[in-house]
């Protein structure tokens, strides 16, 4: 008997270190700028997705899952690395910012370490300057399980741009959905051009939905199919007007479906296929999700929780999420959700929502919305998207999942406005947020003391935290009794202090004479943002021939922070006359912000209606973008 009982022993250590050890292949679908109201299986009953709607009874349909950006690159960033690029620094759109490479590997590093074959068709967009995006992966090809060793399991990404903003944009006219059927988001004002790009987008999302039965065909065919975790979901929200590049559940509430054969029953987060899952799921999530799933090495670095499989962490109570500048257009936004509640903290409040984005612009939808609300054809809430933002929002997003209703003032929920409040700047400590200096002294800072973002807001030598959020709560109370201490910050040898020491007298309006003469050195600051925002304060107090002069000597002497002055010609609705002969001679080829710097001096032309240059009629391109 005792020879029985070593033999079940020893075969049981045997099914459990295999099972310890397993690898399973993993097939992960990305479809672009797709909230969840566009798909059948969460609920939309125009939509035409039948190859999602069938994987999500297959499989397993998250319900709470959230994207920390709401556009591409800085979320693709936070992918990559496992690490919010609120910490990285990565977090406006398209900046490249450096990382500390031999620090921070990416996650298919740890998936070859751990034996994997590793393949992305065909989208990177990391936002990370100093690594080549390709070089972490084996190959770039569809479907390349094919080529790896026998036996070695796959990591492959299939990226689907059949969804991607560009899709709405051109023409709206003979799309296969009907606009007729569409149901408007509350925020959008009833116009046939806005339910004709839905239409459009609708279409394109069943295209898109084509592609991802093709890619689990191809998995079938393969013999793949029951070994094979397949996992599919956006990159963010989209893609109307106030959904993509929007702290709103339009911009971050995204679908995630997860199938798992039978073979993986024990990894599976319900009882059956086809059940959906409550669970919070943040994007910093995954990368961490995945190695767990792969038995690889997990970085101590990576901030997510494991919300999978045998090894999944416990849920948390709150997802963050954040923004920064979007292309051409500056703003500074950060959110923390429950299931019930979502907080959003606007740290640059006298910036529009609607800020005319070149790309946005190309659609449509916002085109019509814009005409819309210039002729008095919306309402509070569908014309709202154009005005400038509160400080603090609190939306109940069971009662309210389009975020219209504010509930930030609302006595009943002022316990819930400041638990949330309190979250925010707990994880905003945690995760050494790198957002509260603005951009451009923040690259500066980093480089001056020869250093990355990243270890600089890691270092509380060089970036002290916890006073830039205390100021910035001084600076957004716009309280004119808190003048004397912003006075005071203006005389701190921190630029971060003195950058918000500025943005609250700016906050206060029209300054007074003590303010003006504490203002005079800021007009020459070497935090270029600060020079600006001190210029704004001398425009919206009738110093207009000083204002002017200022500004005009950052753009002829080319600062770094050219793109955020001539956010502030525009923002400011500065009389743009004085500026019309250095705007029509700046030459902006070869600067990073080149094609950003572009954009807005040639929005600057056609809202001001100041004629091009002869031989410039059409603006100037710098290198050719990758989509946005």
């Amino acid at each position: 008997m005792n020879w029985i009982k070593a033999l079940f022993v020893c075969c049981f250590l045997i099914s459990g270190s295999a099972q310890a050890a397993e690898q399973p292949n993993i097939l992960w679908i990305v479809c672009e700028d797709s909230s969840i109201d566009w798909f059948g299986c969460y609920g939309n009953k125009y939509a035409k997705t039948p190859n999602v709607d069938a994987l999500a009874k297959q499989g397993f349909r998250y319900k709470n899952a959230y994207a920390c950006v709401p556009v591409c690159a800085p979320s693709r960033s936070t992918w990559i690395t496992g690490i919010y690029s609120a910490s990285t620094g990565t977090l406006p759109m398209r900046s490249r910012n450096m990382l500390p490479h031999d620090v921070i590997k990416y996650y298919p590093d740890y998936l070859r370490s751990a034996g994997y074959f590793v393949a992305n068709h065909t989208k990177t967009d990391f936002n990370i300057g100093g690594r080549l995006d390709g070089n972490c992966w084996d190959s770039n090809k569809a479907n390349a399980w094919d080529l790896r060793k026998p036996g070695q399991p796959f990591f492959q990404i299939l990226n689907f741009t059949e969804s991607h903003e560009s899709k709405a944009h051109g023409a709206v006219t003979n799309t296969r959905h009907s606009p007729n059927d569409i149901i408007l988001r509350k925020y959008h004002p009833d116009e046939k051009g806005i339910r004709m790009t839905y239409a459009k987008y609708h279409d394109a999302v069943e295209n898109m939905d084509i592609e991802v039965g093709k890619a689990l065909a191809a998995l079938d065919k393969a013999g793949l199919a029951n070994d094979t975790i397949v996992i599919f979901n956006s990159d963010h929200g989209g893609v109307m007007p106030r959904s993509k590049r929007f702290l709103y559940n339009s911009g971050l509430h995204c679908p995630l479906i997860v199938r798992m054969p039978e073979k993986y029953k024990h990894l599976w987060p319900g009882k059956s296929p086809g059940e959906t899952v409550d669970r919070l799921v943040s994007f910093v999530d995954m990368p961490k999700t995945w190695l767990s799933l792969a038995n690889a090495e997990i970085p101590p670095a990576m901030q997510g929780k494991i919300f999978l499989g045998t090894k999944a962490q416990q849920e948390p109570e709150y997802v963050f999420s954040f923004r920064e500048r979007m292309d051409e257009r500056f703003d500074n936004q950060r959110a923390v959700r429950s299931k019930q509640f979502l907080y959003i903290k606007n740290f640059m409040p006298y910036a529009p929502w609607g800020q005319h984005v070149d790309y946005l612009w190309k659609m449509e939808a916002t085109k019509v919305w814009e005409d819309a609300y210039k002729n008095k054809r919306t309402n509070e809430i569908t014309g709202r998207f154009f005005n400038t933002k509160p400080v603090e929002e609190l939306y109940d997003m069971q009662t309210d999942p389009d975020n219209v209703v504010n509930l930030a003032d609302k006595p009943e929920h002022r316990e819930t406005l400041l638990t949330m409040r309190g979250k925010l700047k707990e994880w905003q400590l945690a995760i050494r947020d790198a957002g509260l200096l603005p951009e451009f002294e923040r690259n500066e800072r980093a480089a001056q003391n020869k250093t990355t973002i990243y270890q600089m807001a890691q270092n509380e030598k060089l970036y002290d935290l916890p006073s830039y959020l205390d100021a910035a709560d001084l600076a957004l109370a716009k309280n004119s009794g808190n003048k004397p201490k912003l006075l005071e910050l203006l005389k701190s040898k921190d630029s971060g202090l003195r950058y918000w020491g500025t943005v609250g007298l700016f906050m206060l309006g029209k300054a007074d004479d003590e303010t003006l003469k504490a203002l005079e050195p800021m007009l020459k600051d070497s935090c270029g943002e600060v020079v600006g925002l001190a210029a704004w304060t001398l425009l919206q107090s009738g110093q207009v021939e000083k204002a002017n002069s200022v500004l005009a000597e950052q753009l002829k002497n080319r600062v770094p922070s050219v793109l955020f002055v001539l956010n502030v010609l525009d923002l400011s609705k500065a009389d743009i006359k004085p500026y019309v002969q250095l705007i029509n001679s700046m030459v902006v080829t070869g600067r990073p912000m080149a094609e950003y710097e572009q954009r807005m001096i040639e929005h600057l032309r056609v809202s001001n209606n100041i004629e091009a240059p002869k031989g410039l009629e059409k603006p100037t391109k710098a290198k050719a973008k990758k989509k946005e």
